[in-house]
């Protein structure tokens, strides 16, 4: 089954919420739907996991993570798939998203050159803020639908995988004198 692959890979429950940097949060973490892993609770985590990456704000991980908390998913799973958002990948999926929200406005793409200071930001932030803002949020609900819909799909298939082996087990055992 998917769950006894993904247990080897997730954090152990336990050792996590006892893990210093966290402690603070303990009665928050001792849900144990936080850390359940089924096929909805880890489909949900995917979702908001990948939403969350495509935000331009900073914090996303903390968004994710209070997400995960509201919707009572799997944390561990949403808070490591906004790392899909990482240095190398911001530039693509910010302009993408871009885009993406300037085709959806019906605004002109603007060509500019980025200044990483506090000027470049006040003058060019405005023009460029609504439509990376509203690309954001349909290419992260897009991305997160289609995470969310995928696992499922796939959960699905490995279950009447496994069903259908252990079908064709008991066949066999059955046919042998």
């Amino acid at each position: 089954m998917p769950r006894k692959t993904l247990r080897r890979f997730l954090p152990d429950p336990h050792k996590t919420i006892h893990m210093r940097p966290i402690r603070w949060m303990g009665p928050l973490l001792r849900d144990p739907n936080l850390f359940h892993i089924n096929r909805y609770s880890i489909a949900s985590s995917f979702f908001i996991g990948l939403f969350c990456c495509y935000l331009p704000l900073p914090g996303h991980t903390l968004f994710a993570a209070l997400l995960a908390l509201l919707f009572r998913t799997n944390l561990p799973v949403a808070i490591t798939l906004i790392w899909i958002s990482n240095p190398l990948t911001i530039p693509p999926m910010f302009l993408f998203s871009y885009s993406v929200g300037a085709w959806l406005l019906g605004n002109p793409e603007t060509h500019f050159t980025i200044e990483l200071s506090w000027e470049w930001i006040a003058a060019q932030g405005s023009a460029i803020w609504l439509p990376l803002l509203t690309g954001s949020l349909i290419c992260g609900l897009v991305l997160g639908a289609l995470g969310y819909l995928t696992i499922l799909y796939l959960w699905r298939w490995k279950v009447i995988k496994n069903w259908e082996r252990r079908k064709q087990t008991r066949q066999n055992r059955q046919q042998q004198p």
